[in-house]
């Protein structure tokens, strides 16, 4: 049941992606040969108009082919997508970025509505108890190192925290030493240097020694929440693949399909309720649609960042590189691609065989 469902996700995830190239090519008068969901031999297809509309039998993707893309302009041809205007082609080339990154939207705005409250990170109090003379003793060394109820924490050791996401990532990660902290108190920033994380209450020392505020469900709360749990994603995945271009990513970290499949599978069976299997997948497959979006807008050959490195070299020299050029480059840059994800299932098989 679990593989059925990562297929779905997997299908929509790219069918959502394709779609955006397709409505804006058709959108900008470029023709379309055929939109195609998954790869490989076809099960379905139906033309309407000039366009064939496929559904194939290999979950590995999908594609939106359009006239003259990847050959020589043809210049009888007007609607051919090498022909069209530069600034046509940008929007086609990005829009399939975009329409992962809105589907990564509506997913997290799904999980805010499914919080009883919404998160914030305002500082809502500290570890201690109240004395009976009304006075509160702290046993919280944040408190200590200067951070105040009503505090937004705005950044830890130079990250970005936007969401509670962030925030559990950074104490996951981090050792039990100082830090810096920056926080937004009455408008302004205010740096703290010298912060620790402890509660040293003698009944729950080493717990987390703050609370955040935490409001009532309402449109603007859900959407606030849901766009900094976004900037979240896209801050995390951005962090990975800055670790995996320095190296800093262990190389049996690197995961591939088969090993999102695996997880898939394995939240669906692991899941102790209806509603926690529906979060968690809808969790998932924000994560990797967001994740999915960044990484096609790199500057890879292959992707549509590298293609879209081309149209800028256009803008600037005013005129394009020839094809046969360019289709090398691209060629080179799906090959580079093919070995990574080679090498991400070499690497997901080992670990199911090692589990």
């Amino acid at each position: 049941m679990g593989i059925i469902i990562a297929l779905v996700i997997f299908g929509l995830i790219v069918t959502v992606h394709e779609f955006g190239h397709f409505i804006c090519a058709k959108l900008s008068g470029v023709k379309v040969l055929e939109f195609s969901v998954e790869m490989g031999p076809k099960i379905v297809q139906k033309q309407k108009g000039e366009t064939k509309y496929s559904l194939r039998a290999l979950p590995l993707g999908g594609y939106c082919a359009m006239e003259g893309e990847d050959s020589t302009p043809d210049n009888s041809d007007s609607r051919s997508f090498r022909n069209a205007k530069l600034w046509k082609r940008i929007i086609i080339l990005a829009a399939g970025a975009f329409m992962n990154f809105v589907l990564g939207f509506v997913m997290v705005t799904i999980m805010m509505t499914m919080y009883e409250e919404v998160p914030t990170m305002q500082i809502s109090g500290f570890s201690g108890v109240r004395n009976d003379d009304d006075s509160v003793t702290y046993y919280s060394a944040s408190h200590d190192a200067g951070l105040e109820k009503g505090d937004i924490i705005v950044s830890i050791d130079g990250t970005r925290i936007f969401s509670v996401i962030d925030l559990s990532y950074m104490f996951e990660t981090m050792q039990d030493t100082e830090h810096e902290v920056v926080v937004k108190r009455n408008g302004e920033k205010i740096i703290f240097d010298k912060v620790r994380f402890h509660n040293s209450h003698p009944e729950g020392g080493g717990m987390l020694d703050f609370g955040l505020v935490y409001k009532e469900k309402n449109p603007l709360t859900v959407i606030k929440g849901a766009g900094d749990v976004f900037m979240s994603m896209s801050h995390l995945v951005g962090m990975s693949l800055k670790q995996l271009v320095t190296g800093k990513l262990q190389k049996e970290e690197v995961s591939g399909p088969v090993g999102v499949v695996s997880a898939i599978n394995e939240t669906t069976q692991q899941s102790k309720s209806t509603e926690d299997t529906i979060f968690s997948l809808v969790y998932m497959t924000a994560f990797i649609t967001i994740n999915l979006g960044i990484f096609n807008l790199l500057p890879i050959p292959g992707l549509d960042g590298g293609r879209l490195v081309f149209c800028f070299i256009e803008l600037v020299r005013r005129k394009p590189v020839k094809p046969e050029h360019e289709g090398y480059v691209h060629l080179a840059g799906m090959v580079l691609l093919f070995g990574l994800m080679i090498f991400a299932t070499y690497n997901d098989i080992v670990k199911l065989i090692s589990n």
